[in-house]
């Protein structure tokens, strides 16, 4: 008996050749390739979650809040403590993952007849939330050290005349920070535009000292939102939770785009607990500063074909570093070893998220033996 052939999907044309985005995701010994904080989050936070979940559960046969003013009230006042800068709750949006509150920005300030810009190479996922909103695409280049010229910015951004700009501080995947003064000249730029600024600042706590945050500006440029996550330094990369702050009326307008009941009251319970423990939690971030200076310094005095490698200034919680004439095989001798990393930016570069010192350990000797053999 012959089964007839499925009709063809009526999927959108510029869909068809597209693939889901994603990093491998493989069993093995040391995963530094997805930036994730390395340390579970500890007991007594452990609990906290439990508790707050266990009463949420009591209340799942209703809807969770949708505008989550608690939450956001909480979000506001770690802000205040980890930037300086005092925002009301009502300027404070979230969702599943800042990846979510990107697609909402896209949702509210692209579409079709509309453009975004950014500056290449920066986050992957970027196109995709500009292709999923038929947004218009348009990338300028970043210079030799991945910083973003202004002059060059704002000459795009007059000719291009987008809706959105996105600009990621610390950048991925290159750990770039953008000065105060680069920011300024594209919201000042906008303001004849206009367009909405989004800096991402996902990996911000990482920052270096002296660095500053774009929420600095929020008072003085209402076109700007600033993007923030609680999966790297929090260490809830599972929670997906991402978060922005802006003004109230750039907020209003995300939720005309969201969906109903977007955040499950289990997620509103998990990260306000999450908060409770900010202290503990962001002590952990120190200790991943200095592994990933220790990280930088060790790797500017290694050499591949008698070269010292180029390493990429950077205020995150990642390292790129190269170049190599076949990364994908020093990628895959990594892998062989048991040390997943990731094979992205510019051709020839590599990343390293920062692990634990046994981690960051096992990296650097399986790096030395598949370079010693690449060389042999």
């Amino acid at each position: 008996m012959t089964t007839p052939d499925a009709p063809a999907l009526p999927l959108r044309p510029e869909l068809a050749d597209e693939v889901p985005y994603g990093a491998p995701q493989l069993d093995v010994p040391v995963l530094l390739n997805v930036n994730e904080n390395p340390y579970a989050p500890s007991p007594d936070v452990v609990a906290t979650i439990a508790e707050r979940v266990a009463t949420a559960a009591g209340t799942l046969n209703r809807y969770p809040d949708r505008d989550f003013p608690a939450l956001r009230a909480d979000l506001a006042d770690y802000l205040s403590v980890e930037s300086g800068v005092r925002l009301a709750a009502e300027q404070i949006w979230a969702a599943n993952g800042s990846n979510e509150v990107m697609l909402h920005l896209l949702q509210a300030f692209g579409g079709p007849g509309r453009t975004a810009v950014s500056f290449a190479p920066t986050y992957s996922m970027y196109p995709e939330y500009a292709r999923d909103t038929h947004t218009r695409w348009v990338t300028g280049r970043r210079a030799q050290d991945f910083t973003v010229d202004p002059e060059s910015a704002v000459a795009l951004i007059e000719a291009e005349r987008p809706s959105v700009i996105l600009l990621a501080s610390p950048n991925n995947p290159t750990g770039t920070a953008l000065p105060q003064a680069t920011i300024r000249a594209v919201l000042d730029a906008v303001a004849r535009v206009p367009a909405v600024v989004v800096v991402d600042e996902a990996y911000a706590e990482f920052r270096r000292a002296g660095t500053p945050s774009a929420l600095e500006l929020l008072d003085r440029y209402p076109l700007l939102a600033v993007t923030r996550t609680m999966s790297k330094a929090f260490a809830a990369a599972g929670l997906r939770l991402g978060y922005l702050a802006a003004s109230t009326a750039l907020v209003d307008a995300l939720r005309v785009v969201r969906l109903p009941y977007h955040l499950s009251a289990v997620t509103q319970a998990t990260a306000r607990a999450a908060l409770e423990h900010r202290d503990s939690l962001l002590a952990q971030v120190a200790d991943l500063r200095a592994e990933r200076d220790g990280l930088v310094a060790w790797l500017q005095r290694q050499h591949v074909s008698g070269r010292p490698f180029q390493v990429a200034e950077t205020d995150a919680n990642f390292v790129l570093f190269g170049t190599f004439p076949d990364r994908h095989a020093v990628w895959r001798g990594l892998l062989e070893r048991g040390v997943l990393i990731r094979e992205t930016g510019p051709d020839g570069w590599l990343r390293v998220s920062v692990g634990t010192p046994e981690e960051t350990r096992a990296f650097k000797d399986a790096l030395l033996d598949v370079i010693d053999q690449e060389e042999q």
